[in-house]
């Protein structure tokens, strides 16, 4: 598989609606693996983002929250803008799950806030009506309702299927709310827009209007609806086996308001055997309130208050393993967080020099590659320490690190000042590079000029007593060396460095030097 159809197939898990997590997550590890062979980083972390979206589905919320740091950490260092918009909206849902709706929210408004004209169609829909369901959740249902106006319009616009995703949220959220007539309303707009599009509505789609339809009093639509959600859901393509015993006492609800009791029980009988055989703690809590319900309609009231008291002890049983996994998932959270930032400690301590603090080698190396590929006003220049050999010999080798942890104090101060985007490191010994980026050479310079005098200048004599302290300098832009490579750039700014040694140091040379344009004058 080459890049192009990989990526076109991470796109059909990101934007379609997917109702197997299971088999979506191991596709999804398949593809990360196969992007791996590739050496494509950026495929690689759409995939993980993948695993990360299915393993919530999948009810391992622990394992997505710890996974999905990393995939963060990738985008915001690789300035992966529509994966970090992503990352962002699986990070609200994480939270939501968690019942941290402030949290929520704020992903919710990153991942909309970070898209941008590269971002699908379905991002621009559903990021937006995600970011109305977190809105809602924080209960702020007026906002709410005025970001799924937004979203629907752009819907409407593109003529997008997401629009239908969109009115199932909200025809959910203004039904959970108590607006039924705003709730039955959006449910007719579902089922117009369907037969219009000739888009089959997906079985989770038409529960949400079954279930509207039994608390508008539509018993015998809402059964019909239910129906045609089973008949669909047996078809195969909706493989989500889970959601069938919520399918089941749906029409179960529908049932007793036509009071088919029998008919009801046995979809009851049903739903608590598929509860049981797959562990379905949050649908057999809806079974067992539908099955008081269901003995107090038929006029049994013992067996409803018992069912009644099945009902608070599995719905206590249940809030109390959600606590738990609620619970398993913030420490998750927060030993995964705590890693990241000893790794994030680590790693900054090993792209450090310890005596100075200024960046090192490996900092550079990472760095500078970047800078030369994309910045051509960038200019760098090699800073050497003039007789420091002496100073270690006559005073100290001591002495000698302390000088040094001067002059890079002077240099990093220099340098944030004159340009903040710039950086020093300690390239070894008594030798550093400063890299200044937007800054070409003649400007850069007479930046290195003051730098050099106020080096000079420096009271010296506390730590040197007689012995001044100078460096000599040697500067390469960009355009001096024969190609746009950290090498060629190094060894040109090193012999630089070498003629304003030979020069008789304490002096800037660039290349506008060696040919004649400045002469002396730098090192005045």
């Amino acid at each position: 598989m080459d890049a192009e159809t990989l990526s076109t197939v991470l796109l059909t898990i990101e934007d379609r609606r997917s109702w197997d997590a299971h088999a979506e997550l191991g596709r999804s590890i398949e593809l990360e693996q196969a992007a791996n062979r590739l050496g494509d980083e950026l495929l690689a972390a759409r995939a993980r983002l993948c695993q990360v979206n299915m393993r919530m589905r999948c009810g391992d919320v622990a394992a997505a929250a710890e996974q999905i740091w990393h995939v963060h950490q990738w985008a915001v260092e690789h300035d992966a803008r529509q994966l970090l918009a992503r990352t962002h909206l699986v990070w609200s849902a994480i939270h939501l799950h968690l019942g941290d709706a402030e949290q929520g929210l704020e992903h919710a408004v990153l991942a909309v806030e970070l898209l941008d004209a590269d971002s699908t169609e379905h991002m621009q829909i559903w990021h937006r009506t995600k970011l109305a369901d977190a809105l809602y959740f924080a209960d702020d249902l007026e906002t709410a309702r005025v970001r799924y106006a937004q979203a629907e319009e752009l819907a409407l616009q593109l003529g997008s299927p997401a629009l239908l995703c969109l009115l199932n949220n909200y025809a959910y959220v203004e039904s959970s709310s108590g607006n039924k007539a705003h709730a039955v309303e959006l449910a007719a707009r579902l089922q117009q827009l369907s037969a219009e599009w000739d888009i089959p509505l997906e079985p989770a789609f038409l529960d949400t209007i079954g279930s509207i339809q039994v608390a508008d009093g539509q018993f015998a639509a809402a059964e019909r609806t239910i129906r045609l959600c089973l008949e669909q859901h047996a078809e195969g393509k909706w493989d989500d086996a889970n959601d069938m015993a919520q399918y089941l006492v749906t029409l179960a609800q529908a049932q007793r308001g036509l009071g088919k009791f029998d008919e009801a029980q046995a979809n009851l009988d049903e739903a608590l055997r598929q509860c049981e055989e797959r562990d379905l703690g949050e649908s057999l809590v809806r079974m067992h309130q539908e099955q008081a319900e269901l003995h107090a309609a038929r006029g049994d009231f013992a067996a409803a208050f018992a069912a009644h008291k099945t009902f608070f002890e599995v719905y206590h049983q249940q809030q109390s393993l959600q606590r738990e996994a609620r619970a398993r998932t913030r420490q998750a959270m927060f030993e995964t967080a705590e890693a990241r930032q000893e790794a994030e400690r680590f790693r900054e301590q090993a792209r450090r020099d310890p005596l100075t603090g200024l960046h090192n080698r490996r900092f550079v190396d990472e760095r500078l590659p970047g800078l030369i590929r994309t910045d051509p006003a960038l200019t760098v220049a090699l800073v050497d320490l003039d007789h420091f050999k002496q100073i270690n010999d006559q005073l100290s080798h001591d002495v000698g690190d302390q000088v040094l942890v001067r002059v890079a104090q002077v240099l990093a101060r220099e340098v944030a000042a004159a340009c903040p985007e710039g950086f020093v490191a300690r390239m070894g010994g008594e030798e550093f590079l400063v890299v200044l980026p937007g800054m070409p050479a003649p400007r850069a310079t007479a930046c290195l000029n003051g730098i050099r005098r106020t080096i000079r200048n420096q009271y010296w004599s506390p730590i040197t007593r007689h012995l001044p302290v100078t460096v000599s300098i040697g500067v390469a832009a960009s355009g001096d060396a024969p190609e746009r490579a950290q090498a060629p750039l190094l060894s040109t700014a090193d012999s630089h460095l070498y003629a304003a040694k030979h020069g008789g140091r304490d002096r800037v040379v660039s290349a506008a030097d060696l040919r004649g344009y400045a002469g002396h004058a730098s090192a005045a």
